[in-house]
């Protein structure tokens, strides 16, 4: 495995392994002469940044004949005699720089000549516009900051192999601008969603990574072992349980952005290690989540992409317009044709799943069936936002039931594009109720599933002094992201995705 990361990496510099080495040696070469000259680049703490490279585009007329400070990475060097142009790209994208020797000096623009694409380079001088048209900064001082004694790929092939993208990110953001743009959109999807939430009267908390019960979803957690405590610990699969006990505390609104762990597979739509995020709101529903989720959608793309018009893979799904709202029963009939409203017993689910097709196994009830009906005949259609209401009350242990009708609970998920977006619920507040919902938990533990939940006694004791009614959902902020940007896997939008180590460690 070690050796096809190497292949890759050839194969995206078209550069041999040997000849790389020559450039690495050459590159050290340059850093040791320096250093021998007393002029050690890496001794350098500070350079004072006055402007950014799309600034400068955006606000030319302003700036043209001004001086400014930039700095970044230089990508391109083209050496005339006296006369240079570099490249150089920071935050913002990319800017050209003019280097003569007569305006920086002798000294300087010999030192310049022997700079290497890769260094970081700190240029002062006065914005104008070249013969050709181009915005520019014509230097007058222009300071190594920082030796680059790695070879980046070659610039026109760019880094195109998946794998060492995902595992050198740091060359990734360099060499691909569409990918620090999505990362940049990222933080802004995440102030916005913060910007919403503090507008709604919303406190953001911060709750335990490491807990005794991961609970809270259905899920497979990681455990660890704690020496100084001799305990075994969990990495949480959820928020939930612990924001629940600060409603009961008092705290009316909150919600937490944060990272949660489940040991499961990896796909384009799912990394062991995710963002997540979950709110609580006292004294509202499920109802009161459909339209904060509606509303917090429609906010966060008209503020980071200025449209509520969003294209993924190009299909065109509209933020703007009423969400689509159909119970699980309703869907189910819709794609399928099978009412689970007509089926009564367990024997009738069954029987029709095995006329569909739908694999089930013994320990699923009813109301477990219709959720495999689910998966099988409805998400894929879900493509405009949508949400789905009223699941079965078997795969629901934290909600509250239907009044009308105890078969079902106050839930929805949220989908867009065919994927879960969000799941909400009409919280369970009732701690006799949420004991037997518990107790089914572990029954289905013991008879096999990994992923039941076990009793949690302190969340318990904290029902027991009373939760008022609350509505509380999860976000998927990931798979938000995903949307938003136009991203085809979860790990587009992870800086630093999970990967397995080859030899011992990342290469």
């Amino acid at each position: 495995m070690a050796e096809e990361v190497k292949e890759a990496n050839v194969e995206e510099t078209t550069q041999s392994k040997e000849e790389i080495n020559k450039l690495i040696q050459v590159k050290r070469d340059k850093l040791a002469q320096l250093q021998s000259e007393g002029k050690d680049p890496f001794r350098l703490t500070k350079y004072d940044v006055t402007h950014h490279s799309q600034e400068i585009k955006d606000h030319f007329d302003q700036l043209n004949g001004t001086e400014v400070s930039i700095a970044g990475r230089m990508m391109q060097k083209r050496i005339m005699g006296k006369a240079s142009f570099c490249n150089v790209q920071d935050l913002q994208g990319n800017i050209q720089s003019y280097v003569a020797r007569d305006s920086v000096g002798e000294e300087v623009y010999a030192g310049f000549k022997k700079f290497d694409v890769g260094d970081i380079v700190g240029i002062k001088g006065k914005v104008f516009l070249t013969k050709t048209g181009e915005i520019s900064v014509h230097a007058e001082g222009i300071t190594l900051l920082a030796k680059s004694l790695n070879v980046l790929p070659e610039k026109y092939h760019g880094l195109t192999n998946t794998d060492l993208r995902y595992r050198q990110r740091y060359v990734d953001l360099i060499m691909n601008q569409d990918v620090k743009d999505t990362f940049i959109k990222r933080s802004k999807i995440l102030a916005a969603i913060r910007k919403y939430l503090a507008g709604e009267g919303f406190m953001e908390v911060e709750t335990p990574l490491l807990v005794a019960n991961a609970g809270g979803a259905a899920a497979r957690p990681f455990e660890t072992h704690f020496n100084a405590l001799d305990e075994d610990f969990k990495l949480r699969i959820s928020l939930e349980l612990y924001l629940k006990r600060l409603i009961v505390g008092g705290l009316e609104r909150v919600y937490e952005i944060g990272r949660v762990f489940r040991n499961e597979g990896i796909d384009t739509r799912h990394n062991p290690e995710f963002t997540l995020m979950e709110l609580y709101q006292a004294y509202t529903d499920y109802n009161g989540m459909m339209d904060l989720t509606e509303k917090l959608y429609r906010y966060v793309a008209q503020e980071v992409l200025g449209t509520t018009k969003i294209s993924y893979n190009g299909i065109e799904m509209d933020l703007g317009q009423p969400f689509e709202r159909i119970t699980m029963v309703d869907a189910v009939k819709k794609y399928s044709g099978v009412d689970f409203h007509e089926i009564h017993t367990l024997e009738e689910a069954r029987a029709a799943a095995k006329e569909h097709h739908v694999e089930f196994e013994e320990r699923h009830k009813k109301g477990d069936i219709l959720n495999l009906f689910f998966e099988e005949f409805v998400e894929e259609h879900l493509v405009q936002p949508t949400f789905v209401m009223d699941h079965p009350v078997e795969i629901s242990p934290l909600t509250k039931k239907k009044p009308d009708n105890p078969e079902y609970v106050e839930r929805f998920e949220f989908f867009m594009n065919g994927w879960e977006m969000a799941n909400a619920y009409s919280e369970l507040n009732d701690p006799i109720d949420q004991r037997e919902r518990f107790k089914a938990q572990e029954e289905l533990l013991a008879q096999g599933d990994a992923e039941a939940n076990t009793t949690d006694e302190d969340f318990m004791n904290a029902l027991e002094h009373g939760m008022p009614p609350t509505g509380g959902i999860g976000f998927g902020i990931d798979r938000m992201i995903m949307l938003l940007t136009d991203s085809p896997a979860i790990r587009d939008v992870l800086l630093f995705p999970t990967m397995k180590t080859l030899g011992g460690k990342d290469q």
